[in-house]
């Protein structure tokens, strides 16, 4: 088969090494500057995605564009009607995660319940609203492009933590900069997604739960990085899917949808509350399911592509991923000085069949060794997979024990709290069994 990637950043580099080892031929066009050297002396690239179109059509049914954003789904779209085969998502995808309360809209059609949400383009208009209605807030950009490290969740009953960054963030603003970010009321219970593949017409079963940690530091604290760990299961989703996925059916498939899409709730006593949309390959998510599944990539982006049937193939019990990072991870500035070209080792101890369970993200081969690249310092993702969530963990860990880089660090505490209190709440509410 023929695979043609489009994306910022080159996140799904280690899928696209997967499907050349398994003998497939690979593209790559990676966008941002900072990014062409990931997975460089690795796969094949391109400087021009246009130009491989071609190459791509005489492949016919074995040819297909896999889409890594959502930020480029009228593209996609657009592709589409022209006879190619894409995975990705959809213009109707990318809206629905960039643009936080239109999202809301939808979900509450869907039957939900949503928190509160203030839209606001004014930093001052935003603070003045905080102090008429003084609250715990959690304030969330608007794009899927927005670094995640901007968003923040208040702290304080009185929202005085949440004046304080606002102040910061007005006296930061650059003159002419768009600002385009919602207050959401706080919400207390268990954070846990639900997600599932989407053919262009109905999804893929099972449908898969997991548990992003997206703190730095274990313990829950320091910036907010986007995700250093999640724990996910292809097991005891239904219910979930049932109320905030399976309703959006109708409206993905008039919306030309055909990829992964997740939502992020927060379940507790009074419902399930939606929080937000991934409308593509989550990071490093699809790492993650990928432990879990018993089948290729290829094999089951054929099956969505010729829609002939709805199972996965997929493995009992969880996978834990663990986020490898060096500095000045989560953020770019200081990376060269810092972090960029150190070299990547690994321990004896890690076994030829171990480096399967490690999915490396920011790196290079140069002059026959592993080294960093990239724009921040997200090394890759170790995963590992067990009957509970305290055995995947383990496992993962000790993968990521087996690799050594100067400064790396991860957190070790991924999973914990789904074992100490998410699994047994959920249960008690009724969402899972």
């Amino acid at each position: 088969m023929r695979f043609l990637g489009i994306g910022e950043y080159n996140d799904l580099a280690a899928m696209y090494l997967g499907l050349r080892q398994r003998g497939h031929a690979v593209r790559v066009f990676v966008e941002d500057e900072a990014c062409r050297d990931v997975f460089a002396g690795m796969l094949d690239f391109t400087d021009d995605w246009q130009r491989e179109l071609g190459w791509l059509r005489e492949a016919g049914d074995d040819g297909m564009v896999l889409f890594e954003s959502a930020v480029k789904g009228e593209l996609q779209d657009r592709l589409r009607r022209d006879g190619f085969q894409v995975i990705g998502g959809s213009a109707l995808g990318d809206r629905l995660e960039a643009d936080r309360e239109y999202g809301q809209q939808v979900l509450r059609s869907a039957g939900l319940h949503t928190a509160r949400s203030y839209c606001f383009d004014d930093y001052e208009k935003a603070s003045a609203f905080v102090r008429t209605a003084p609250n715990r807030y959690v304030l969330k950009f608007n794009g899927a492009d927005n670094p995640r490290s901007r968003n923040y969740i208040g702290e304080m009953d009185d929202g005085v933590d949440m004046l304080a960054l606002l102040s910061l963030y007005r006296a930061r603003a650059v003159q002419g900069e768009v600002v385009d970010f919602v207050l959401m009321d706080y919400l207390r219970g268990v954070e846990v997604g639900v997600g599932a593949y989407f053919n262009g017409r109905q999804f893929l079963r099972p449908a898969c739960i997991d548990f992003e940690h997206k703190r730095f530091f274990p313990g829950e604290l320091g910036e907010l990085t986007g995700e250093m760990g999640t724990i996910v299961s292809y097991r005891g989703a239904r219910r979930l899917f049932d109320a905030a996925l399976a309703p959006l059916a109708e409206l993905l498939r008039d919306g030309g949808y055909c990829g992964y899409i997740n939502v992020n709730t927060i379940a507790n006593e009074d419902g399930l509350w939606p929080l937000e949309f991934t409308s593509r390959f989550g990071y490093p998510g699809f790492a993650i399911c990928e432990a879990l599944h018993t089948e290729p990539w290829e094999a089951i982006f054929r099956r969505m592509l010729r829609r002939d049937a709805q199972e996965l193939a997929t493995r009992d019990g969880y996978a834990a991923g663990v986020v490898l990072t060096v500095p000045p991870f989560p953020y770019r500035h200081g990376y060269a000085e810092l972090s960029k070209g150190a070299p990547i080792c690994f321990r004896k101890e890690l076994g030829e069949q171990d480096f399967a369970q490690l999915y490396f993200a920011e790196v290079a081969r140069v002059q026959g060794r592993l080294v960093t690249s990239g724009a921040c310092g997200y090394v890759g993702v170790a995963t590992g997979t067990g009957a509970t969530v305290d055995q995947a963990n383990a496992e993962a860990l000790r993968i990521a024990r087996g690799v050594v880089v100067p400064n790396l660090r991860y957190r070790t505490d991924i999973g914990e709290r789904v074992t100490r209190a998410d699994l047994g709440c959920l249960k008690r509410w009724g969402w899972i069994a």
